[in-house]
């Protein structure tokens, strides 16, 4: 080896190193981007999939909600068939029984009958107000007349009153209720007739809340179409 070879020599291999350790370098950069480049779709796909688990939930809970309305509404029209059933098994449409229910008023002027309502076996067969009309100077109102199946029942009334008087102004703003009931038995092929009269209890000492009574007048007999009569 040459003298000037010696003296290049510290030079060539400082070189050599130089440009391999920069090599290494741009191959830990390179990996670095890569790795970079490669986390971000996965972080992306992986928001992706999370975002379409909430819309898959969504749906699946709007159809769970779907499926729960649909249930109510069947239970609903279950509930109405049964009533309607009920209804139709209490009136004991086969077995000729009936009963008529008719409203006698004979309180004097000085109640007004604001509200009349009637039930029989607990559902409402009758209910009218005064501003609807037929309560006003009406003496007698027919508030049931139909089939009725065999056995005890119970009719009950309620009449909601206010004071009226042409003398004394604090009568009109005397607003209350009278309310009263009766049990009763039918027979098969029987008709009952079933007046209810609201009059005035006797008496001096009572209050003008306390004079409105109601009374009850049953009568029932075998129908002429059970017994075959014309």
């Amino acid at each position: 080896m040459s003298t000037w070879q010696k003296w290049m020599a510290p030079f060539v291999a400082t070189s050599l190193l130089s440009v391999a350790s920069a090599a290494h370098a741009q191959d830990d950069r390179t990996l670095e981007r890569s790795d970079g480049t490669t986390a971000a779709p996965v972080a992306s796909d992986s928001a992706a999939a999370d975002e379409g688990q909430d819309v898959q939930f969504d749906r699946e809970l709007l159809s769970v909600e779907e499926q729960v309305n649909t249930l109510k509404e069947r239970v609903f029209r279950s509930k109405a068939t049964l009533q309607l059933l009920s209804e139709i098994v209490a009136q004991g449409s086969g077995t000729g029984s009936r009963a008529s229910v008719t409203h006698v008023n004979h309180l004097g002027h000085s109640y007004k009958v604001e509200s009349l309502s009637y039930y029989l076996d607990g559902q409402s067969r009758y209910t009218r107000t005064a501003s609807e009309g037929g309560l006003e100077g009406v003496e007698e109102v027919k508030v049931f007349d139909g089939p009725i199946s065999a056995g005890s029942h119970n009719l009950s009334v309620t009449m909601q009153l206010r004071g009226s008087s042409g003398l004394f102004s604090y009568v009109d703003q005397i607003g209350f209720n009278v309310q009263s009931n009766a049990t009763f038995d039918v027979k098969d092929g029987e008709s009952c007739v079933i007046n209810v009269t609201a009059d005035e209890r006797k008496g001096l000492t009572r209050s003008f809340t306390e004079r409105p009574d109601i009374a009850f007048d049953v009568r029932c007999d075998r129908s002429m179409e059970s017994t075959g009569e014309q």
